[in-house]
């Protein structure tokens, strides 16, 4: 607030600190004891223009609020607020600043579930709102869920109103967390997702304990309460455990860790002011008023109280009170009848304001619980407002203080988060009053039941008809509506589904064709009287079932009980098979407890039918080929044939077309998992880390580097770089296990990987200096590296040449981090390497020594060392130029690296057309070893390929042109497009039929990576491959279905040495 106080005369005006742009505000303006004729201007100014508000001519006191509209401006401004009061004998003058504020639309997504199994579909809706909770027309695209740009939707808009897609995840989806990111002009917003194989709880435990305890306290107060989804309690037993948390010190002599710190911005917020003025004369007492509390004040309102006391002292108080939270678009969401039986039909109402356009959701309670959500989207947007004053410590203010506040301010700070849902309530009735249903034949078991747009129209009235799902249990339901008016939400409904009799049957996620498994089915009684049971299972040919107790299971079940029956289920068959349970309410002369049996008049059968996954036996493997076609406005075609092996599982083969507009967005899609290998051990971690170092110099290099990306990938740089620190010695090299001697290979493999990632990420100068000391103590008389630690790279072991390739290595490092070739260690490092080149007999030392020269500027030598090359290099297809390699007889890996430091020497120091036609046909090879996740077969393959391939596509790279790509065989075909606004989205199809032969053809002028996958499952775990010894074996252990790991036991394995997990 601005004001001035004097002996005689006082006056105060009031106005909002930061206003909002283009919208109406308002400030209030006292006079008191004025003493004679003032008068009173306020005015509003700025460089350009001054803006009167307020002219007001009196003699005797007066309080009044006016209002005005703010200017309109683009981002913030700070304006003159200025008072003028003028008499005759009085004059006074006061100018504070105020700020005129652009508040962009706010943006918020809703799922309609949080978790998603694969081959689900994921349904979102997208709402964009102004600072009054008022929908907005916004382009909105939504281009990454998952963070890896597998689907987008370009130029889509809400309309001023709700804008609902989907995505369907494949059925081979990889588990973890997804991400929807909406576009809005330049913000964007964020809402993750999981996908995960889960099988949905059928109860919910909830404990209530004091969160503190005296010392002397006995005895802990503890209220657990268990109930299943449809509000019934579970019987059982319980184990409680209190702990203590152990704190304890531990000093950390030598080994140090950086600390790194950043600066981050908040997130952006929207102030509101609300000023309401009111005076108020009284001598002494009390003195009360109304105040009329507007939806656009919740869900706090301060009020700040002052007086004028006789002396002329003014005094002060603030107070803040709680209102309803609610908004101005009042909706309702009912059920007609309030609850339900399996199948029953339902009428559904919604009202809101006229015209207005309502999403609506009803979600199993099951799915809450598992991902332990509670809370409403009604509580999420609420919980988001917070009062902050500039007079926040403090309760009781001085006159001086409040006159010297700017403004009370209201603000809300729109998170990207995701919408979540409500509350247990009250149950329901058991089920409605409807004509006898004998059976009841459950197999529509939904997680969402509800995700429809529902239009009111004129009336502000819908009814939408509905059938009530078969699963027992509470549906959580919740509706928003938006109208130009503004926004509403309904307060949160609990829907129960139920019946007094009925089965469950408790299934694992997926089981293996041929296991055993034990199948259960618990049948449930919650009539009033005894009843006498009998469950059987329907035979199947898509499985055996042998029963534990008899071919049938017949048994007395009174109220509120429930008893399991057990078959064990063999599988048969691959694919989802639908297993069906029945459950009997028969006649019996025999009593119960001394009780009658009866029959219930309604729902004397059930019958429930669910499906559930069998998987292959034995190892997935994948084999793919890979092309990258550039039509440049021709027609290209190629051909490959898929033949499955005789070990095959029977009906586990599958195949998958893959189609890329980048030659880097295969990696780029699987930044985490270029390789599917652990990270156990200091090589192997660098598979997280380097890979993303060169995808996103090519990202970068081409502006096609988004916030999302570079966020997901320096998420993993920094991770990766943390974890690398573990296998670090003081001395400052590295080793494979984190124990023993430093690896002179590892060193400078890790030393090269953090001088580059330093672009992207914190990497202590000080560790980088300790390797490249470390490895300048390890430099012999002659100029070469001494070997020091196990190798794990098989071509660097034995004999006279592993020396010369290893110091080649770390002379190619030292050059990569732009250390002079004139350096004492990098020139002696030359001079020992020059001592080599005309032993050309190994390949790859002379493929690596080509790139070494390059960097070092020698032509001459680097000239001499290609010429060979070249004539070594294998040549395949039509053209020379075609495909290009060179090859390794121990090691399809090997021959990617020989290629890729070819390529490299290449490109590192021309980019003649001549040099990139001949690096092209390298390229069409190099991208046909890539396996199905864009890497290849090792860490060093993989890092040394994608960095060429990096270079050379930042070489190539242009964002235009278009393709279209065909694949077909004999029984499908499948069509994909590749545009300049699709070049990043990875397009995947799964074909019909397996073996056979596949052709593909493109059209157009843009380049197409084509991958086409073929996932198998065999039985065979003898090593097939060349070499005598190996480095590393991975072992895979799968669980039973339906079980998990002890953490506290599988910890153990790594306790030995050299195990790593």
């Amino acid at each position: 607030m601005c004001s001035s106080v004097c002996v005689c005369r006082q006056y105060l005006v009031a106005i909002p600190a930061v206003i909002e742009a283009g919208a109406e505000s308002k400030f209030c303006a006292s006079l008191l004891q004025p003493g004679e004729t003032v008068v009173m201007t306020v005015t509003l100014m700025s460089r350009e223009e001054n803006t009167t508000l307020l002219t007001h001519t009196s003699n005797e006191e007066f309080h009044t609020c006016t209002q005005f509209k703010a200017p309109s401006v683009e981002g913030e401004k700070i304006l003159d607020f200025e008072v003028d009061v003028r008499g005759d004998t009085f004059h006074a003058k006061e100018v504070r600043k105020v700020m005129i504020k652009a508040y962009k639309a706010r943006t918020f997504i809703q799922t309609d579930k949080p978790l998603y199994l694969p081959g689900q579909t994921v349904h979102f809706r997208v709402v964009a709102l102004d600072s009054k909770f008022r929908p907005v027309s916004q382009l909105v695209s939504v281009s990454d869920p998952n963070r890896n740009r597998i689907g987008q939707w370009l130029n889509e808009t809400s309309n001023n109103k709700i804008l609902q897609l989907s995505y369907s995840l494949n059925s081979e989806a990889h588990e973890g967390t997804y991400q929807i990111i909406v576009s809005v002009g330049e913000d964007k917003f964020g809402h993750r997702f999981k996908v995960e194989k889960y099988v949905l709880p059928k109860f919910d435990v909830t404990v209530n304990v004091s969160e503190e305890v005296s010392i002397g306290q006995e005895d802990v107060d503890i209220k657990l309460c268990a109930k299943y989804t449809f509000g019934q309690p579970v019987p059982g037993s319980v184990t409680i455990t209190m702990c203590r948390p152990l704190h304890y010190s531990v000093v950390l002599a030598s080994k140090q860790a950086p600390c790194h710190t950043e600066t981050k911005r908040v997130q952006r917020c929207i102030y509101w002011l609300f000023l309401v003025f009111l005076f108020v004369s009284v001598n002494e007492g009390e003195v009360s008023f109304k105040l009329r509390i507007s939806p656009d004040m919740a869900p706090v309102v301060q009020i700040v109280a002052y007086a004028v006391l006789p002396r002329k002292i003014v005094i002060a108080h603030s107070a803040d009170f709680s209102t309803e939270k609610c908004f101005s678009n009042k909706v309702s969401l009912e059920f007609t009848p309030s609850s339900a039986v399996p199948g029953e039909k339902n009428n559904m109402q919604v009202t809101a304001l006229p015209h207005s356009l309502c999403g609506v959701s009803a979600i199993d309670k099951s799915v809450l619980i598992e991902e332990n959500l509670v809370k409403s989207l009604f509580s999420f947007l609420f919980k988001l407002q917070i009062i902050k004053t500039l007079a926040k410590s403090k309760k009781n203010v001085t006159a001086s203080s409040l006159f010297r506040l700017s403004i009370y301010s209201l603000f809300v700070c729109f998170f990207n988060h995701s919408t979540v849902f409500g509350s247990p309530g009250n149950p329901g009735i058991f089920y409605s009053p409807e004509a006898p249903l004998m059976k009841t034949v459950r197999t529509f078991f939904p997680e969402t039941w509800i995700w429809d747009l529902v239009e009111v129209g004129e009336s502000g009235t819908k009814d939408v008809s509905l059938t009530v799902p078969d699963t027992i249990t509470t549906w959580e339901t919740e509706a928003f509506c938006l109208s130009s008016q503004g926004f509403g939400l309904a307060p949160r409904k609990e829907f129960r589904v139920f019946q007094p009799f009925f089965l469950e049957l408790t299934m694992p996620y997926s089981i293996i064709r041929g296991e055993h498994f034990e199948l259960k089915a618990t049948v449930f009684n919650y009539l009033t009287s005894c009843i006498m049971v009998t469950v059987f299972a329907t035979p199947s040919s898509d499985y055996t079932l042998t029963p534990l107790s008899g071919d049938q299971y017949t048994s007395c079940l009174c109220a509120s009980e429930r008893k399991t029956v057990s078959w064990t289920m063999i599988p048969t068959v691959l694919g989802a098979v639908n297993v069906t349970v029945s459950a009997e309410a028969v006649p019996s002369h025999v009593s119960c407890d001394n009780e009658v049996v009866s029959v219930p008049e309604r729902g004397r059968i059930d019958v429930v039918t669910k499906s559930l996954i069998v998987k292959a036996e034995g190892t997935e493997m994948t084999k793919t080929s890979n092309w990258l076609l550039c039509p440049k406005g021709d027609t290209l075609t190629e051909e490959t044939e898929i033949q499955l092996p005789e070990n095959v599982v029977e009906g586990s083969a599958r195949t998958f077309v893959s189609v890329l507009g980048d030659i880097l967005g295969r990696a780029l899609k699987n930044l985490d998992g270029l390789l599917q290998m652990p990270y156990g051990c200091g090589e192997q971690n660098m598979a997280l880390l380097a890979p993303n170092i060169y995808i996103l110099q090519y990202l970068k290099g081409t502006q096609q580097l988004t916030p999302a990306i570079m966020e997901k990938a320096t998420n993993f740089l920094t991770s990766g770089y943390q974890r690398q620190l573990n296998y670090k010695s003081y001395k400052g090299a590295y080793t494979i296990f984190g124990r023993g001697p430093g690896n002179t290979w590892l060193t400078a493999f890790v030393m090269r990987s953090f001088a580059k990632a330093q672009s992207f990420v914190y990497i202590d100068p000080r560790i980088i200096e300790e390797s490249k000391t470390w490895l300048g103590n390890k430099q012999q008389a002659n100029g070469c590296f001494k070997k020091s630690g196990k190798l794990f790279h098989n071509r660097m072991k034995g004999g006279v040449s592993d020396e010369v390739t290893l110091s080649a290595y770390i002379t190619a490092a030292f050059l990569e981090m732009n250390i002079s070739q004139h350096d004492p260690v990098v020139n002696n490092s030359l001079a020992c390497l020059r001592e080599s080149i005309n032993d050309l007999s190994n390949t790859y030392t002379t493929a690596l020594l080509a790139y070494v020269f390059t960097l070092a500027g020698d032509t001459e030598t680097r000239a001499h060392l290609l010429q060979h090359l070249d004539t070594v290099a294998v040549r395949e297809g039509e053209s020379a130029s075609k495909r290009k390699s060179f090859r390794s007889e121990t090691s399809a890996s090997l021959s990617v690296e020989i290629s890729s430091y070819v390529l490299l020497a290449k490109l590192s120091a021309s980019t003649a057309a001549d040099d990139l036609g001949y690096a092209s046909g390298i390229i069409r090879w190099l991208t046909g070893q890539q396996n199905y996740y864009g890497g290849f077969s090792s860490t060093q393959d993989t890092v040394v390929a994608l960095q060429a391939l990096a270079l050379y596509s930042t070489l190539v790279f242009s964002p235009e042109g278009s393709s279209t790509v065909t694949v077909q065989s004999d029984s499908s075909q499948l069509t994909f497009d590749v545009n300049p606004g699709n070049k990043l989205l990875y397009q995947e199809e799964t074909m019909e039929g397996v073996s056979g032969k596949y052709s593909l053809e493109v059209k157009g002028t843009a380049c197409v990576s084509v991958q086409v996958s073929d996932s198998i499952v065999t039985t065979s775990c003898l090593y097939s491959g060349k070499e005598n010894t190996t480095n590393m074996v991975i072992l895979d252990i799968k669980m039973l279905s339906g079980f998990v790991p002890n953490e506290l036991n599988r910890n153990v394995a790594t306790m030995c040495q050299f195990v790593m997990r």
